[in-house]
Formats: C-alpha cells, structure tokens, sequence
C-alpha cells in the first residue's frame, strides 16, 4: 500500500504533454499537486540496447531507435548472463513558465544509471561501470534523491541515461528495477515537490515511531500479563500477536529511515511479509478464541498457504494476494462477529469495535486510492494506515483490562459468596462441633472396650502360640524325661534289693560285706538323685515355656538353652513320626559367657526355628527319599559385641516371592491345620525386644538359615 500511495504521490500519470519533431514540450501546467512531472511516462523516449559512450551526445542520429519507456525495462530483455544494459534519450523544451523556477531532477531506479544533459554527465546514482569500476547498484530507501538542475527555458534538452541492471537467480529471477513497484522513473520537479516531500517523510516518520513505540509497550504490558498469569492463554496468544504487530511496525520504520543494498532490501522485504501473514495468523487465531474458544484449522490452513504465496510473490500478484488475505480476516472476523451477536457480553464488545474500526480503516484507505486526491491532505494515508495498524491491538488492549476487571469482579463476588458460605459453615461447625464431642465421647469409650478386647485377644493369641508350641515339646518332654524317671525307678528297685541283702548280712555280722552294700547303697542313691534333677529341670522348662513371661532378663547360658530345646524340638518330631530320622550338628562357642536375657522367650524363638527346620527336611525326605540325609544344624559364635545364633536346614528353601512376607503375622507355608502363622512373627519381635535382629538367608532347593544378632552389652 505504501508502494502505491507513493506511486500517486509521485508519478501520477501525465497525459497532456508537446510533441513536435520528436521534442516533448513541457509546462508548468503538467505539475502534478504537489510540482511534480514524472518523465517516465512521457511519449516521445527512445532507447537503445547495449553500450556506446558516444551515444550520450547531443549529435547521434536515433533513427534506429526503438520507442519504448523507461519504465517498461523488464527481465525479459537481459541477456544470457542476467545483464540488462541499454541507453534512453528524451529531447525536451521547457516554456517560459520554468522562468526563475528553481527545478531537480530525481532517478528513482534499483539498479545503477549514469544521467547525461546535453552530452555532459549530471549524476550517476550506483555505478554502471563509468571509469573502469566495477557494476554496483544504488544503497537507496523508499526517499527520492533530487538533485538541483539549471535548465534554461525555451531551449532543447536532450536528457540521456544509461541503465546497467542484472537479473539475480536467487530468490526472485527479478530485475533489481522491477523489486518493489519502482522501475526507471526520472522525473522533474519544483520547490514545492521538495517540500512536500520532506514533509511527507517527516509526517510518515512520526506515524511509523508511534506505530512502533505504541506496539513494544504493549508487547511489553502484554508479556508481562502474561507471565503473571500463566492459566490465561489468550494472554499469551495476545502477547505474541501483539509482538508480531511490533515487528512489522519496526521494520516499517527501517524502510523510512535506513538505506538498503539489493540484498538488505530482499531480506528486509521477506521479512515484513514473514512477520505481516503471521500478523494475520494471530488475529485469525485470536477472533475464535475469544468468541468461541476454538481456532478454525481449515482456515488456518488456507491462510498459511495464501501467506505462502505471498511470500513468492513479492512484486508481480502481491496487491492480489494482499487482497485476499484482507477479505480471509474481514470474512472470518464477519462470521464471528455476526454468529456470536446474540451471546456477546462485557470484553467481547472490545473486539468487536475493533474489527469494525479497523474495516473502516482499510475502507478508507481503499476510497484514498481510488479518489487519489482527498480534502485532509497528503498525510491522510499515512495517518489512516497507522490507525488501521493500531486498531487492533488496541482493541486487545481494551479488551484486556476489561477482562481483568470482570476477573476483579468475579474474584469479589466470589469472595462475598464465600464468606457468606463461611460463615453458614462456621454456624453449622459449631452445632456439627457439640454432636460431635458427645459422639466422640462415645466412640472413644467403644474404642477402648475394643481395644480391651483386642488386648485380650493378642494375649489369647499370644498363649495360643504358645500351647501351640507347648504341644510340640510335649512328646520330646515325654521321651526326655523317661530316661531319667527309669533311671530312677530301676535304681530305687536295686536299693530296695540290697537293703535286703544289708539286712542278712548284719545279723551274719559280716561286716565286710555290709560296707560293700552300704556303698552301692549309697552310690545308687546319687544316680536316683541325679536323674531326679534331670527330670525336675525338665518339668521346669515346661513350666517355664507355658507360662506367661515374667519380663525380667536374667544369665542364661545360651549354649544349653540353644541344645535343650535342640533334643525337645527333635524327640517331639520323632515322637509323631517313629520313621523320621535327621542328622543333628552343633556347633557352640564355648566362649560365650551368661547372656542376660528373657530364657523362655528366647527358648521360644528357638523353639520355633528348630520346629520349622525339622518340618522342612522332613517334608524334603517325603519328597526325596532316595539319596537324601536331612541335616539340621546350630552355631553359636562371639561376634565382637554380638552374640551369633545360626539355625540352618538343608531343606527345599523358601521361594523369593514370599521370603518379605515370612514375619508377617499370620503368613505361613505350611498347609491349612499345619500352623497358625504367629511363631515367627512372635520370634521378630522377641528378637527386636531384646535390641537385636533376625534375618534369614536361603536358596531355593537347597538350604534355608536364620540367623539371630543378640547384643552382647546385655552380658552378666
């Protein structure tokens, strides 16, 4: 659009000119509005191709020259290696009306050019290759470059220019004359051109900084919503419309105030068509966000691909697809207006302003092209273009304070409905509070009659294990004290045999054999006194394992403890299963002083080892029967300050899966009726009591150890 408004500004069409004899008359009445006359497009030019010095002359016979305009160079006329070269001539005659009019004549070309007046050069604007140096072209900005100029009224000029131009192959295959919409446009003007002029840039200068700073503070205020407010995504989508605005608008202001090369002004060109489609692409996603909270893909899509096109197309279909994508946003932004018509409410009406705003704008712009000349002057399109620019964004900013302001008030409301709430809900906890302190009260007694009864119950479980294990011993305690009860009783038979004999023999009065008896006597009454020990210890073990545990640790030899429950467990086994045989090994290290401990918890923990390693090789033997010796062993070690107990079995091992599980109350292996899963979960915790630890090692298939860590600080 720029493009264009300075095209009218500039080179508005002339078609009143002089022709006779090949001169073009020219007058001031040809001054466009603001003293302008575009000699480009004026009949009467002549052109040549290729390169002669000599044709700059005044004196050149032209007859061979072809009519053709500047403005009509094209890349169809360059030669194999890109290069377009040729020379153009106009034979002119100023009219007494130039009289004292100071006058400049201003090359307006992308590619380089030498300008000759009467044979003698007036300027070269890049380098065509005068003087020997190489082809250059102009660094050069969208600003004229004038340049003041002597002509005398009345007399012939002959204006000759000699244009160099090359066709790039990269990106475009365009002259660097036909990138933009400037072609050679010489042309002549007036003092009020050259102040208009200024002031047009000075004005298009101003439009472009507001544009520019007007965009980064909002991007600025925008990104900072939006990094405060990170559950808001329309922020963020705001924030990097805004920013692609902000962009545009700067590389607007480069092409006022910066000079490019060809190069810098391809980049600076894809640049602003980049940034100005994804412009286009934001607002085509902001518009369904805001309305419906959804984003239209197909459009997306068909816009992206028309941006695309855009971008190839720079020069020749630029104004078209710039129409299109114009009539994409005005249609998409129709339909969303109109469809939420009936559900708009508070920040909406912010947008919708500014899409009617900025239509209005663009339908001004359009009317300013059309009717060229309007009634607020020459910066009217400027200021119309700038408005239309910031229309938008503005109308995001409207929106966005509206919308936190009916957060503001939600947020309020909310808080009032809250407090209110609160409030009810305070009144409601103190009622609720005495329901329930009486209900606390009374679940708090029904909780310790539970916790009575649960007490109850571990101690009924606990001498269950107990009873359990009591029945274990009772046929090993059977078989142990047996032997020392018939010690006993065939000793006393003896005694009573040799009172006898004493008696016979006193009266004999053979006192020899009297001592003799007297002694076996008294020998055999030391072995019945012996064995009834044996036996009294015996039963006190019993007594000891069933009752309840006093809780005092007292010297224990660990050693004799650990071999009398050793030879009970085993009798006990033998005593249900006469067949059943196993090899026992010991291993006690004699090192180890009296032990404080609790006896008939500790003989309880080894009870309960010796009883599971005896169950596990015999159920090995069932399974095995040939080759097998079930083999149990026990170790008792000084480790430092620990006390080391070791119970292994050469039975079938305990699977991994479950060896996390083997302390857990209740878990066992054995079959239903076999075993109440409390003996080693009981034996934990004795262990834990009495500070050490318990742990097993075992390898399915073919072994499974425990073995017991005692401290030994607890020695007596």
């Amino acid at each position: 659009m720029k493009y264009g408004i300075i095209i009218i500004l500039f080179f508005t069409r002339v078609t009143y000119c002089y022709a006779q004899d090949s001169v073009v008359h020219l007058s001031t009445r040809m001054f466009d509005q603001i003293q302008g006359i575009p000699l480009s497009t004026l009949d009467g030019w002549r052109f040549q191709e290729g390169n002669n010095p000599d044709w700059a002359n005044t004196g050149i016979n032209t007859t061979g020259w072809k009519k053709m305009k500047p403005e009509q160079v094209s890349k169809k006329m360059a030669s194999k290696d890109g290069r377009v070269e040729g020379w153009f001539r106009l034979k002119i005659r100023l009219d007494s009306s130039f009289q004292n009019l100071p006058l400049y004549l201003g090359i307006n070309e992308r590619g380089a050019s030498d300008t000759y007046v009467d044979g003698k050069l007036f300027e070269s604007y890049g380098n065509t290759g005068i003087n020997g140096n190489p082809f250059k072209t102009p660094v050069r900005s969208d600003k004229p470059h004038l340049t003041p100029i002597h002509l005398a009224p009345g007399k012939e000029l002959i204006v000759a220019i000699h244009v160099v131009n090359y066709v790039p192959r990269f990106p475009l295959n365009l002259l660097e004359s036909e990138l933009g919409t400037y072609p050679v446009y010489p042309f002549l003007s007036g003092p009020e051109f050259v102040s208009a002029m200024n002031t047009y840039y000075e004005e298009l200068g101003i439009y472009e900084t507001v544009a520019t700073t007007v965009c980064f503070v909002l991007i600025l205020l925008f990104w900072l919503l939006a990094f405060q407010n990170p559950r808001e995504t329309n922020l963020r989508l705001i924030a990097l419309c805004t920013t692609f605005f902000g962009i545009s608008a700067w590389l607007g202001y480069l092409q006022v105030y910066r000079k490019f090369s060809l190069a810098g002004t391809i980049a600076h060109s894809a640049l602003l068509h980049l940034f100005q489609a994804l412009m286009g692409l934001m607002m085509l996603v902001i518009l369904p966000k805001i309305f419906t909270n959804k984003v239209p893909r197909k459009v997306l899509i068909f816009f992206s691909v028309v941006s695309v096109l855009s971008f190839f197309s720079l020069v020749n279909s630029y104004m078209v697809v710039l129409l299109i994508i114009i009539i994409i946003y005005v249609a998409v932004a129709l339909y969303y207006v109109v469809s939420s018509w009936k559900t708009l409410k508070g920040a909406q009406w912010s947008i919708v302003a500014g899409v009617v705003v900025t239509l209005l704008w663009v339908a001004a712009l359009i009317i300013s092209e059309f009717v060229g000349q309007i009634p607020y002057g020459i910066s009217f399109r400027d200021f119309a273009a700038t408005c239309n620019f910031l229309s938008f964004p503005l109308s995001l900013l409207v929106y966005v304070s509206i919308r936190f302001k009916e957060i503001i008030r939600d947020v309020r409301q909310n808080a009032q409905q809250v407090m209110q709430v609160t409030e009810e809900k305070r009144q409601q906890a103190l009622t609720q509070q005495k329901i329930l302190e009486q209900e606390v009260k009374r679940q708090t007694a029904d909780l310790t009659e539970t916790l009575q009864n649960l007490k109850s119950t571990q101690s009924l479980l606990i001498q269950s294990e107990k009873l359990a294990s009591l029945g274990e011993l009772t046929a090993g305690i059977a078989h142990e004290i047996q032997n020392p009860l018939n010690f006993v009783n065939n000793f006393s038979e003896l005694n009573a045999e040799l009172i006898k004999e004493l008696r016979t023999e006193v009266i004999n009065g053979n006192l020899d054999e009297v001592n003799a008896i007297t002694k076996d006597i008294e020998s055999n009454s030391e072995k019945i006194n012996l064995h009834g020990k044996r036996a009294e210890a015996i039963v006190k073990g019993m007594l000891q394992h069933s009752r309840v545990s006093s809780g005092q640790k007292e010297p224990t030899e660990i050693n004799k403890l650990a071999d009398e429950y050793l030879r009970l467990a085993y009798h006990g086994l033998r005593a249900k299963d006469k067949s059943f045989n196993a090899t026992i090994t010991t291993d006690f290290d004699e090192s180890i002083e009296r032990v404080n401990m609790i006896p008939q918890d500790i003989g309880r923990v080894l009870l309960n080892l010796y009883n599971n390693a005896f169950y596990a090789v015999s159920e090995k033997k069932k399974q095995q029967p040939e080759g097998y010796q079930p083999t149990v062993s026990v170790r008792t070690k000084h480790l430092d300050d620990n006390l080391e107990i070791r119970v292994q079995d050469n039975g079938n091992g305990i699977p991994q899966k479950v060896v996390e599980k083997i302390f857990q109350p209740f878990f066992t292996t054995k079959p239903t009726g076999q075993g109440t899963g409390l003996g080693l979960s009981l034996s934990y915790d004795i262990v834990k009591a009495h500070g050490g630890e318990i742990k097993v090692e075992t390898k399915e298939g073919e072994f499974t150890e425990f073995v017991i860590l005692l401290p030994l600080t607890l020695q007596g």
